[in-house]
């Protein structure tokens, strides 16, 4: 997997960091390339369901600022990114020692950009598919994060 050039990587680790939910989560970045990004969650008792399942909640948190961040690796250094809308489609009981979300750019537009979301439990090192989803994001220029 490529990696995005450290300027990029810097100024989405930044925007993270300042992310008070991924941080109350747990998640945390383990990728970052042109248009390519994997957020993981570890699993704990906070971000599962009344099963034990990881929380869709959780699930679909993780895979939302996935797809936000690939996009945000191609936007000018002066942008920031807001989601428009998304659909994610929970496909199986999300269970294993963490979650791998992956946000993949389909079409980066002038202003919207199109993301593939997909989230993987990872258990005993066997990946599943656990949630799949499409992303609409929209650039917003020249507003600074807070």
């Amino acid at each position: 997997m490529d990696e995005a050039d450290s300027e990029v990587q810097a100024r989405v680790r930044a925007s993270f960091e300042r992310q008070g939910l991924m941080a109350h989560l747990g998640a945390r970045l383990t990728h970052i390339g042109p248009g390519l990004v994997h957020i993981e969650l570890p699993s704990r008792p906070e971000v599962t369901q009344q099963h034990g399942y990881f929380h869709a909640g959780a699930t679909s948190s993780i895979a939302d600022s996935a797809g936000g961040y690939a996009a945000f690796t191609l936007f000018p250094a002066d942008s920031s990114v807001l989601t428009v809308e998304f659909k994610i489609n929970l496909l199986a009981p999300a269970e294993g020692e963490f979650l791998d979300a992956v946000g993949a750019v389909l079409k980066a537009g002038r202003t919207l950009t199109v993301c593939r979301l997909e989230v993987f439990a990872v258990a005993g090192g066997q990946r599943t598919l656990v949630a799949a989803g499409q992303q609409t994001l929209i650039r917003v220029d020249a507003r600074p994060e807070r």
